[in-house]
């Protein structure tokens, strides 16, 4: 009885840790694409903020509004049609989301000093790295605060479209603020509901997928806490 019992427990003791290898190379995927679609963002970000020229036809006009939306949009389909498309299409769709991200961030560049912009970027990565681990490590259950996290943001987004036609100051530092707790948070939260969902893959393509769309659900989570962080913290050119 006892030899079946230890073998039993080593049984489930190698099963675990196979879970544990796909889990690990799961979230390194997911924080690989990640990191190329932030890579490909700066990229686009600084190229466009160096070409005068490039930057006056986008920021100059109303093709600025496109710019600034059309994430968005990318951002809607990607979520309403992944389950859809096949991986490689997906894969299309978020490095195309991640370089028309980049024309909208180089409004950053244009607005902040570049030191500053290298600064805040530290922080955020800092701050990210920090909350993410903690979410993957934590054994707290923390989609109980899920709710609450959501309607922060909701809040942060209509209080950012009123604030486009208020412009104040003191709303866009409560706004800042707000949003940076919300977007800690949910770094932390998202982490830990990209590490549930991979127990619940079917096959190869559906891990694929559900690790690109943990690396968008993450990208977003980064940009927009150093957008929050740079209202804060940046430096604006003179």
């Amino acid at each position: 009885m006892a030899l079946g019992y230890d073998n039993r427990a080593l049984g489930r003791g190698a099963e675990q840790a196979l879970v544990d290898e796909g889990l690990r190379a799961h979230m390194l995927r997911v924080y690989n694409y990640m990191a190329s679609g932030l890579a490909l963002t700066g990229i686009v970000a600084y190229l466009v903020a160096s070409t005068p020229s490039l930057a006056q036809a986008i920021f100059g006009t109303p093709l600025q509004w496109v710019v600034m939306l059309a994430p968005i949009g990318f951002v809607l389909f990607l979520s309403a049609r992944i389950h859809r498309m096949n991986f490689s299409t997906a894969q299309l769709t978020f490095w195309v989301f991640a370089g028309v991200m980049g024309l909208s961030m180089a409004s950053i560049f244009l607005a902040f000093t570049g030191a500053s912009v290298a600064r805040v970027f530290f922080i955020t990565g800092g701050t990210f790295a920090a909350m993410s681990l903690y979410g993957y490590t934590t054994k707290s259950d923390l989609s109980r605060f899920g709710s609450f996290l959501f309607m922060g943001l909701i809040g942060v987004i209509l209080a950012s479209i009123v604030n486009i036609f208020l412009a104040s100051s003191a709303l866009q530092f409560a706004i800042s603020v707000i949003g940076v707790l919300v977007f800690v948070g949910l770094t932390a939260y998202d982490t830990q509901r990209i590490k549930e969902t991979y127990l619940e893959a079917d096959d190869h393509e559906t891990t694929g997928k559900k690790a690109l769309m943990g690396a968008l659900t993450l990208y977003l989570d980064f940009i927009n806490l150093f957008v929050m962080l740079m209202q804060l913290f940046g430096q604006r050119r003179d």
